[in-house]
């Protein structure tokens, strides 16, 4: 799709939200910019996951629901928080109040392209304090945070409406095209090669490359002496149970963002991305690696009656060890390992018992299990020690607050990894030690969400107009 000439103003690597958003700033601040976005996966029309009929993956690559235009933001259940404490490091980065701006304007630009305009978690004040009164007592920290839902189809058809606005703008895609490497010169970046033989140039390269893509630019990094730190791992399980359980929860939160510091090892545990009469699902990266996620979806065909979520511990190293995304890895593959492939489940009970979940034993529970290739197991011979102590504690501490998370019945699928642990050193630009080239999003652990992302994206099209003007 890409035009004759090879030389544009800027390239955005990746098409996720943070690069859409950074695009859409870009051509509308400056419509004669020359834009182009390469992205490994496919045009959002052509990203369809066959496991939605076929009920097993097929190992598509590159899998659709991972990458492709709108990333792993298109299929993901698409949560909007709007508030500056959660999803990422931009307050760290350009202050809080310039986050508190840029989130409201990223937030503005989802509503004009079609964004449900009801918020969660701003008009139940006495029900939410009720929940902060028992999370307290539990010693769990409530983290308040408005909530806009777009749910996974809705979420589609927003970012449908984004592409085609992009396109319509002159913004020119390359899509199926993998970067294979940065050109830089002098400590300069001057161009990206893809795996089609092409070579782009440009004075602003843009790495938004998710998650999905983290590993990829931690290689780049290392290969072109890219400062980087060792940033975090976030390891842990998607944790299904009743949507009884969670409704007092579900209904004045939508997403109860809460942060426990566990008694034994005093680590980092948190929920996240829940999904209220959603779906558990499986998600595949580079060499077939399977780690769990979970979708909600808007229409009432879909919904099921159980609530997912995530509980994640956080785990930070320290020299000489500098591969969290390895690590995450490698705990993921030991659980595919075991499962031939595909995700393991286990229920709360086998769990602390410290026994093996059998078909048989899961199919005496009263909760169905949403994930249907899952393979019952026993996330012991998965995890380290210490993960598997934070993890029961933490739920303990969740059953203070919401009664019946700790049944022996609730459903534990492993793994989920989070991979944004290339922490790339940015400056308030979001500059690498690279002039010129730039690092943005999930994949260079500036953000952990969509809303950060797509604000993240317009504050660096901003910072790349202030450099052309000057």
């Amino acid at each position: 799709m890409s035009s004759n000439s090879s030389n544009y103003d800027v390239i955005i690597i990746g098409a996720g939200p943070s690069g859409i958003f950074c695009a859409y700033e870009l051509i509308q601040q400056k419509p004669d910019l020359k834009i182009l976005m390469v992205e490994k996966g496919r045009r959002i029309e052509n990203r369809t996951c066959p496991k939605r009929t076929t009920k097993t993956c097929v190992g598509c690559k590159p899998c659709s629901i991972t990458t492709g235009f709108a990333g792993a933001g298109a299929f993901s259940d698409g949560k909007l928080s709007l508030s500056p404490d959660v999803g990422g490091n931009l307050p760290e980065i350009l202050g809080y109040d310039k986050t508190v701006e840029l989130l409201k304007e990223s937030d503005n630009i989802y509503l004009k392209f079609g964004a449900d305009t009801n918020v969660y978690g701003i008009d139940k004040q006495k029900e939410i304090q009720e929940i902060r009164r028992k999370a307290i007592n539990a010693n769990l920290k409530l983290i308040e945070c408005p909530i806009r839902h777009l749910g996974t189809e809705e979420g589609y058809k927003i970012y449908t409406r984004l592409q085609e606005h992009l396109l319509a703008q002159g913004v020119e895609m390359e899509f199926n095209t993998m970067v294979k490497d940065i050109i830089i010169e002098d400590n300069e970046a001057k161009a990206i090669v893809t795996d089609k033989g092409e070579t782009y140039y440009a004075p602003e390269i843009v790495s938004a490359i998710g998650r999905e893509g983290s590993d990829w630019f931690s290689h780049i990094c290392d290969a072109h002496g890219i400062e980087t730190r060792v940033g975090t791992v976030d390891i842990g399980v998607r944790v299904e149970v009743r949507d009884e359980i969670m409704e007092f929860l579900n209904k004045n939160l939508y997403e109860a963002k809460l942060v426990y510091y566990t008694p034994t090892f005093d680590d980092k545990v948190r929920t996240f991305c829940t999904n209220p009469s959603g779906e558990v699902a499986t998600e595949y990266y580079e060499n077939g690696l399977a780690v769990v996620n979970g979708h909600a979806y808007k229409s009432k065909e879909y919904k099921t009656n159980n609530t997912n979520f995530a509980i994640l511990v956080s785990k930070n190293f320290t020299k000489p060890f500098k591969t969290p995304i390895e690590y995450g890895k490698h705990i993921a593959q030991l659980s595919n390992m075991l499962c031939d492939g595909k995700i393991l489940v286990q229920t709360f009970g086998d769990f602390q018992r410290g026994r093996r979940t059998t078909e048989e034993r899961l199919c005496r529970n009263n909760l169905i299990p949403t994930l249907k290739d899952a393979v019952p197991g026993d996330l012991s011979l998965v995890f380290p020690h210490r993960i598997m102590v934070d993890i029961k504690e933490m739920l303990l501490a969740l059953d203070k607050v919401t009664p019946g998370i700790a049944s022996d019945e609730t459903l534990l699928y492993g793994v989920e990894v989070k991979f944004y642990s290339n922490k790339v050193v940015v400056n308030s630009d979001f500059e690498t030690s690279v002039t010129g080239l730039r690092a943005i999003g999930d994949g260079a652990s500036v953000t952990r969400g969509l809303q950060q992302a797509s604000a993240n994206g317009i504050s660096v099209a901003r910072s790349i107009l202030k450099k052309m003007e000057s």
